[in-house]
Parts: C-alpha cells; sequence; structure tokens
C-alpha cells in the first residue's frame, strides 16, 4: 500500500518515515517537504521515494495511493486530512489530532461517510515502560491504583525557533498539546474518562510566549486521579512514571524500560486496518477526548 508523507521535520524524518519504511505491507511513495536540505535528507535516506513540493502535487497522484501521512505543524492537521478524506485516501495524523474537538469530530465524521480510515499517531502508547505500567495494571499486580503520576519533562532553557513556541491559539503550540496529548492518552488508556481536570499553565522562560511548564490533574469516573507534569524548564528530571495501589507501588524514570518500545506495532495496525482485518490501531474517538481534556 503506497503512502505519503506530509512533512519531513521532527516526527517525519526520525519517527514515521522509517517506521513506514520498514513495515511490510506499506511503501513510502513519497514524502512532501519544501526545505532544501530536508528534501535532500530525504531524497537520500528514500531513494525510492518521490520527492514532492506541495500538497497538491500529492492530490494531483492520489489515484496511485492508499493512505497519507499527516506530520506537519499543528495547524494544518485538519485541513490536510480532510482534503485527503475527499480524495479518498486513508490518513494517519500525528498527535494532536486536531487543534480543536470540533476539527478532530469533522475528520472522524467524513471518515465514516466515505468509509475510510482514520487514525491517530499515539505512538506512546507502545513505549516500553508504558506498556510495563499497563500489564501491571492489566494484571493487579499493584492492587487496587488510586493514583498514577506521568511526567514529560525536558530541559530547554532558551526559547527554540518554530511554530511550537508561536502564541497564535491556531497554531496549537505549547506542552500541554506537544507533551501533554501523550500522557493524557495514557491516562485515559489505562483508567477511563476523565470526569473533572485541574491545570495550572505556566509561562516560565523569559522569552517564552507560550506555556513550556504545566501540571494536570485528571479526576477519573473510575476513581482514579492522574498527576501530569509536562516541562520545557525542568534542569533535573523527575520519574517517567509513579503509580500508588493498595499492594504496591511502580515508579520507573524511563532509562531503562523493562522492555523495549514497539513503535512498529502502530503501522502493523496500520496495514490490518487497511485491509479491513481490524480495527484502527488509535480510535480517533480516543483522540478527541484528550483534547477535550485539553480544552478543558
Amino acid at each position: 500500500m503506497r503512502v505519503a508523507l506530509f512533512g519531513y521535520g521532527s516526527s517525519g524524518e526520525p519517527i514515521h518515515a522509517p517506521l513506514i519504511a520498514a513495515t511490510s505491507g506499506l511503501e513510502l511513495a513519497a514524502i512532501v517537504t519544501r526545505d532544501p536540505e530536508r528534501r535532500e535528507r530525504a531524497r537520500h535516506a528514500h531513494p525510492a521515494a518521490q520527492i514532492l513540493d506541495s500538497a497538491e502535487d500529492v492530490w494531483q497522484s492520489a489515484d496511485s495511493l492508499d493512505l497519507v501521512v499527516v506530520a506537519t505543524p499543528n495547524r494544518a492537521h485538519a485541513p490536510l486530512a480532510i482534503t485527503a478524506l475527499e480524495h479518498g485516501l486513508g490518513v494517519v495524523v500525528e498527535k494532536p489530532f486536531a487543534v480543536t474537538a470540533a476539527e478532530a469530530r469533522a475528520i472522524v465524521a467524513l471518515a465514516r461517510d466515505r468509509d475510510r480510515l482514520v487514525t491517530v499517531f499515539q505512538n506512546r502508547r507502545w513505549d516500553g515502560d508504558f506498556l510495563n505500567v499497563r500489564r501491571l495494571v492489566e494484571e493487579d499486580e499493584l492492587g487496587d491504583v488510586f493514583r498514577f503520576e506521568s511526567r514529560l519533562e525536558r530541559w530547554v532553557p532558551e526559547v527554540a525557533a518554530g511554530w511550537r513556541e508561536l502564541a497564535d491559539p491556531a497554531e496549537g503550540g505549547g506542552v500541554l498539546y506537544d507533551l501533554g496529548s501523550n500522557q493524557i492518552d495514557q491516562a485515559l488508556q489505562l483508567f477511563g474518562p476523565a470526569e473533572s481536570v485541574y491545570a495550572e499553565i505556566g509561562v516560565r522562560r523569559a522569552d517564552a510566549r507560550i506555556d513550556d511548564d504545566d501540571f494536570v490533574a485528571l479526576t477519573h469516573r473510575s476513581g482514579v486521579h492522574s498527576h501530569l507534569w509536562m516541562s520545557l524548564t525542568a534542569a533535573q528530571l523527575g520519574p517517567r512514571f509513579r503509580v500508588l495501589g493498595s499492594r504496591a507501588a511502580f515508579v520507573t524514570s524511563g532509562e531503562s524500560p523493562p522492555q523495549p518500545d514497539q513503535h512498529e506495532s502502530f503501522y502493523e495496525g496500520v496495514v490490518e486496518a487497511l485491509r479491513g482485518e481490524a480495527p484502527p490501531p488509535v480510535d480517533p474517538e480516543d483522540a478527541i477526548a484528550g483534547l477535550e481534556v485539553i480544552e478543558a
């Protein structure tokens, strides 16, 4: 199945392109990027793929494609996904699914109307350390879990160039969208829907224009409390996960996960879904629930 990849930046180049190329049943047929240096790197790493300038180049050859992967800045997620579906193509969208839950619902409605695949790259569901936490919870190794703590922290004291640092809400910048969308998805996967949300949204760096140090607390309908930290201002990192239960607790730094990451499982699931053999590897309704938490 032939795939066009939109974007060859921080997720397209090191993550999506290699995973697509390595997945049996998928062919990386085209990469869309205008940046001259990225085009050269893409040409060198994936010589069989066409290197295209624009989305229009993809739509003109839509009949020869099966799937579009959207790994662009967040602003473009919804428009590209909708246009791909209108051209009869399946779609994988990098997280966050869209900038608003309303945009995400529109994508899902169109996919259902056109009977096409749409799924969201919540790849951290397949992180080795998270898989271990999930196993411990599902096998009741910790007893009744009452608190789940998650940290995705970085030390980036200087504001970098790029759309993630732009204050325009339409960009979907800041750490809540960038890192928090992963953590919220993991918490909802483990413990079910949230019934209340509390957050502290911080702008710490002197030149920052968007949130760079946040805390989110979820109370799940199941009774579990999830405490999620996401930051670009952590000079010393806290534990990746800390899970407290009635019988035992689990703490991990994330540096040496007890089992390897299994991110390749996502695209293997995409192949099965395209063939009609399985549901999407990530239900887009799950991503909508995560956006509703961000909006709350």
